[in-house]
């Protein structure tokens, strides 16, 4: 995870105005909001690398309310079209979602359905997808 972490901070573009990361009383008050715990390492990447600009992935982040990624407007969202309310949301691709179980294990949501494509954590995930980007 640390390995991973310091790889998305060293490919992370420069940007004008940078993302910041949220403090953990921002992330209670994230779960507060969606009513549902986030996972572990969710939590650990929303603490600690969710200032990452990195590829067209614009993934979940939980500092700033006025973000379009903040995760309770996209999980608000994914919600509102479907998407089963035990499933959080961490990176959105048009109506598609990349998306999160309380137990760790990420699945994609596209048109409605899950697809065959099953990660056994987040880590998996950014490593298998979003730095293959």
């Amino acid at each position: 995870m640390h390995e991973i972490i310091d790889q998305l901070q060293e490919l992370s573009e420069t940007v004008p105005i940078p993302l910041e990361l949220p403090t953990f009383e921002q992330l209670v008050e994230v779960e507060e909001q969606i009513l549902i715990g986030l996972p572990a390492e969710l939590k650990e990447y929303l603490l600690h690398a969710s200032n990452v600009i990195y590829s067209a992935y614009e993934p979940v982040t939980a500092a700033d309310p006025y973000s379009h990624t903040f995760l309770p407007e996209v999980a608000s969202y994914a919600w509102s079209i479907g998407l089963p309310r035990e499933q959080i949301p961490i990176c959105q691709i048009g109506d598609s979602f990349y998306c999160i179980e309380e137990n760790g294990q990420v699945q994609f949501w596209q048109d409605g359905d899950f697809t065959d494509e099953v990660w056994e954590s987040f880590w998996d995930w950014v490593d298998d997808v979003w730095l293959a980007q």
